[in-house]
């Protein structure tokens, strides 16, 4: 039983099975869920960190344990790394400024994270691209994506103060 709970933690309820784009959709899913969570349920920023660092804690155990017999130990199935790295700058997006974001700027946010979420998850750059290759367990299957999500804090970050430096 346990097997097959960690198999749907791991594929996100299978989305990791499907054939095209598994990663990119998950990706898309859960920009969808925290939207869901922030905006349509109002669920507090506290109760969404709770949920997000329990994945993120059991996420190590489920995917040591999802990989522990497989050759290849970053299977393209295991998808729970894009939810949790797509999920670090929506967080910081929604706690920042401590105010409230209407729901078409956040749509528009949502969409910028998700597209430079998704370029850095491929492009995988240092230190995202070393922790990919040298740690063959569920660390570096799960801290390149929480690297790709850190980059696009940044960037939005960059984006933030040299719009406000240059166009008021």
């Amino acid at each position: 039983m346990i097997k097959n709970i960690n198999y749907l933690f791991v594929t996100c309820f299978g989305i990791g099975s499907l054939r095209f784009a598994p990663g990119t959709i998950t990706s898309l899913v859960t920009t969808i869920f925290l939207y869901s969570l922030f905006h349509i349920i109002n669920l507090s920023s506290k109760s969404v960190l709770i949920i997000l660092l329990i994945i993120f804690l059991y996420s190590f155990y489920a995917v040591s344990e999802y990989i522990k017999y497989k050759e290849n130990k970053d299977p393209k199935e295991v998808v729970i790394d894009e939810f949790i790295g797509q999920s670090i700058p929506i967080y910081l997006y929604e706690i920042s400024h401590g105010t409230l974001k209407g729901s078409q700027e956040a749509i528009l946010f949502y969409l910028y994270i998700f597209i430079l979420f998704r370029f850095f998850d491929i492009k995988k750059p240092f230190p995202a691209n070393f922790f990919d290759k040298k740690f063959k367990n569920s660390l570096g299957v799960i801290i390149d994506d929480v690297i790709a999500g850190l980059y696009v804090v940044l960037t939005l970050i960059i984006f933030m103060v040299i719009k406000s430096k240059f166009f008021l």
